[in-house]
């Protein structure tokens, strides 16, 4: 393989791209992701040819779940992933799976969503304010939920709900939302790893592809996933998505691209130019208004990416989004790649992760502010991005004015009108901010058999 790419640079032109080839120490990767809209930056960076651009020969995989993902980076099967912004974090500090995972590129902001079933809705309705055209006032709050959940329980049945991972934004985005309608999601502690402890809401773990048959089997009566499998259910008939994730938090932070920190540190320039790569598929993915949004439609409808109907994809891929059947509303930064910063990797949007594990019990021990500081800065690392960043400004693949040379890593608080409680969000601050949340564990609170303690 070297001498081949040794053959190019002798016989074409020199380029940066070349001249950077010579220098990798891995050509040859394999990377896993799972069938979501967001993992667009892998599929277009090899579409569109930027992976061979930096002199890469990838094979992109799709995995059957989270936890097989994890391990296959772990283990070596799978160079680096599409991950769960949650997943580099828990396996660093050992909630679950122990590996120090890092991550240089943050693939994209928003684009959760979460639907209930046909059922549930029609007995949310009547709790949900109409607009002048007599359709639903967005968003939604989980207090409409609340009588349902009431009712259910007063027949004996238990209220269920689905995510994808434990440490899932999924599963943070619903029980934020939960938890700001009043309604207690449950903490993880005292054995109790299902998270269910002291429950108003019972949630539990659906690989995304099967989310919509799941909730039309009746196992579950609700869920939040990432795109299309929302849309999929409005097609299908079977459900009605009631708020999205820009709706909870206005471009809130979504996936991330993981790799071990060993991998990081034996292959520098491999890392940069992968990094480059997504970059540069990022800026493809949002430039001219989401003009390649249609071609992005079509390469992830194919089968070995996300494998569904280029209609159901395209409902939320291009500005649009619809709730109940024929209610469609322009929601333009639905899914976000490149604006607004999303692919740096923010050390803000580690320390969030991390309260939320810690409000919900999964770091069960209270934590200094530098502790979570610590954590975000040992495994999201700006400084590869901004580097593989100036190189393409340099090579003139990327605007100067698209990256936040000067930032410390952190984003300025999000403003309380951002988000659906009115809680206004610093990473500067994490203890202060966990406090200031009305359900959940605070200061030197534990969970125990009775629920919290402290």
């Amino acid at each position: 393989m070297k001498r081949i790419l040794l053959g190019l640079a002798a016989s074409t032109i020199a380029s940066p791209a070349l001249a950077q080839m010579l220098d990798l120490e891995k050509f040859e990767l394999t990377f896993g992701f799972i069938k979501l809209t967001d993992m667009a930056p892998l599929a277009v960076a090899y579409e569109q040819g930027y992976f061979l651009d930096e002199g890469l020969f990838v094979t992109l995989e799709a995995q059957a779940n989270w936890k097989v993902l994890l391990d296959g980076v772990i283990d070596g099967t799978l160079d680096g992933a599409h991950m769960l912004a949650g997943q580099p974090l828990a396996a660093t500090i050992g909630y679950g799976t122990e590996a120090h995972i890092v991550t240089p590129f943050s693939m994209d902001l928003n684009g959760n969503g979460i639907t209930v079933s046909n059922e549930v809705w029609e007995m949310m309705k009547p709790n949900i304010p109409e607009n002048a055209d007599g359709l639903p006032q967005h968003p939604i709050s989980a207090s409409a939920l609340a009588p349902v959940v009431a009712d259910f329980n007063a027949r004996g049945e238990a209220f269920k709900m689905g995510m994808v991972f434990p440490v899932s934004t999924h599963n943070y985005e619903l029980r934020y939302w939960l938890a700001a309608g009043g309604l207690n999601p449950g903490f993880y502690g005292n054995g109790d790893a299902t998270g269910q402890v002291g429950a108003d809401v019972l949630l539990s773990v659906t690989p995304p592809p099967q989310m919509p048959a799941t909730l039309e089997a009746g196992t579950i009566h609700g869920y939040c996933v990432g795109e299309p499998w929302n849309q999929q259910a409005v097609f299908k008939g079977i459900g009605v998505p009631v708020i999205t994730d820009y709706e909870i938090w206005k471009n809130n932070p979504e996936k991330v691209f993981g790799l071990t920190a060993g991998f990081v540190e034996e292959n520098p320039n491999t890392t940069r130019a992968l990094t480059r790569a997504l970059i540069r598929a990022a800026i493809w993915l949002d430039e001219n208004d989401n003009a390649n949004r249609e071609e992005a439609v079509e390469i992830l409808s194919r089968h070995e990416y996300v494998g569904a109907d280029a209609e159901v994809i395209a409902n939320s891929m291009t500005g649009t989004f619809e709730y109940e059947k024929g209610d469609v509303r322009e929601v333009p930064d639905f899914n976000v790649f490149f604006r607004y910063n999303a692919t740096y990797p923010y050390y803000s949007d580690a320390v969030w992760y991390l309260t939320q594990m810690r409000r919900w019990g999964q770091i069960p021990e209270a934590k200094d502010d530098q502790w979570f500081f610590d954590v975000a800065e040992s495994v999201y690392r700006p400084d590869i991005y901004l580097d593989a960043a100036r190189s393409l400004v340099e090579d003139g693949l990327a605007p100067e004015d698209g990256f936040p040379w000067d930032t410390d890593g952190y984003k300025d608080p999000a403003p309380a009108e951002d988000i659906i409680d009115g809680l206004a969000y610093d990473g500067r601050t994490p203890n202060a901010y966990l406090d200031s949340l009305s359900i959940g564990l605070k200061g030197d609170q534990t969970v125990g058999a009775s629920g919290v303690e402290g």
